[in-house]
Order: structure tokens, then C-alpha cells, then sequence
């Protein structure tokens, strides 16, 4: 398929999600990228339905960035994007600047919730500086969320934080992902309850009323 053609989806209800590793060093070849294979990793096993992804790995570049991003939803078509990288203080972190720069509206709470999960593991989680936002154009709209780079963070900040026995001690971002699709005109998204629950008003889970 062509870069410059959109995706299309094999169901109605398939999720098309744009995985994008903001690194210099990875872009180079100098690292090998870890965030891209534990993303797919991770939504292959959390989604009912294995979604459809298309991956970038790209430098610390704003204008690069910002493109990334705009290419992935206006051209493309995706409903989700999740990056990773490049959200700390460092000067050439500018994921947040590249991914607000883009958004028409911003979604603070995905940024706090990640914080305040990984602040119950280091001190230093203050100084992330993630962000989410949806971007919307004519017909079509999308959620973007900036991720850490780690993948055990990339877990933790997806799922939650568990007990042993599952029971969920801290709610993960993704819960809430499925209903704000939903909201901005996507896909209807289901996950595997032992791994994330999605939440959704009675009103709007299918069968019940909505969808």
C-alpha cells in the first residue's frame, strides 16, 4: 500500500491506530527502538479485535514530528495515535510542543493520570511532560496520546497498576480510550477485561441503547 493512501479497515469495528518512536538515536540506527514492537505487543493482546497498525520511527524534530502526526490522522486515517519518546525536559524533547501544535483540542487528564501512575514508582515522573490531544478535520477526527519510551512504563501507564490477584489499584489511560473514540465518531472498541476494562456509560455500550 501506498504511504500516501488511507487505511482501510477489514471490519467496521477495527481500530486503525498510527505507532510513532520519536528518537534521534533510534532514527539513526543507533539504538534499536523498543517502543513500536511493545506497543503492537500490547494492543494485539488488550483489543477483542486486532486493529490495523502503521509505524513511524522519526528524530526529535518538531516540524518532522508535527507532520508524522498530521500525515498519520488527515491522510491515513487513523483513529489513534500513540508516540513514544521525547517527552522529558531535555532541550531536544519536544514531543509535547509538536503534538499540541497539532491537536484541536487538548485532553489533559491522559497526561495527569500518567504522571500520577508513575509517580508511584520515581520521584522523577514530574518532569514528564506528556500530553493528549484530539485532532479533527472534516469528517474524520483522532485521539493522539504521548506515551514514555520504556516499555514496562508503556505497560503500567496502558493497564494500570494491579494487585496480584487483579484487582485494580489505579485505573490505566486506556480504559477511558475506547469511549472517546466512540465520542469523536471512531470505531467501537472492545479490550480484554484481565488486561484493561473499558469504561462507557450504560447509555453507550452496545446492546444497551448506543452503539
Amino acid at each position: 500500500m501506498s504511504v500516501f493512501q488511507p487505511l482501510v479497515r477489514e471490519h467496521p469495528d477495527q481500530l486503525l491506530v498510527g505507532l510513532v518512536s520519536i528518537s534521534d538515536r533510534a532514527a539513526s540506527g543507533t539504538y534499536e527502538d523498543q517502543g513500536i514492537p511493545a506497543l503492537q505487543s500490547w494492543l494485539t493482546g488488550a483489543l477483542t479485535r486486532p486493529p490495523q497498525c502503521v509505524s513511524r520511527l522519526i528524530p526529535d524534530d518538531v516540524g518532522q514530528i508535527s507532520a508524522t502526526l498530521i500525515h498519520l490522522v488527515d491522510r491515513l486515517g487513523c483513529d489513534l495515535i500513540l508516540t513514544t519518546g521525547g517527552t522529558g525536559p531535555a532541550r531536544r524533547d519536544v514531543t509535547p510542543e509538536a503534538t499540541l501544535a497539532v491537536g484541536s483540542r487538548e485532553m489533559p487528564g491522559f497526561g495527569e493520570q500518567m504522571r500520577q501512575i508513575s509517580l508511584q514508582f520515581v520521584p522523577t515522573a514530574i518532569l514528564s511532560r506528556q500530553v493528549a490531544v484530539i485532532r479533527e478535520k472534516p469528517g474524520h477526527a483522532a485521539l493522539i496520546i504521548n506515551l514514555p519510551g520504556q516499555p514496562r512504563a508503556i505497560q503500567e501507564t496502558l493497564e494500570g497498576l494491579k494487585e496480584a490477584d487483579g484487582k485494580v489499584l489505579t485505573p490505566g489511560i486506556f480504559a477511558a480510550v475506547p469511549y472517546c473514540i466512540d465520542l469523536i465518531g471512531g470505531p467501537y472498541v472492545e479490550t480484554h477485561d484481565h488486561i484493561v476494562k473499558a469504561f462507557r456509560p450504560k447509555s453507550a455500550i452496545r446492546g444497551d441503547g448506543v452503539k
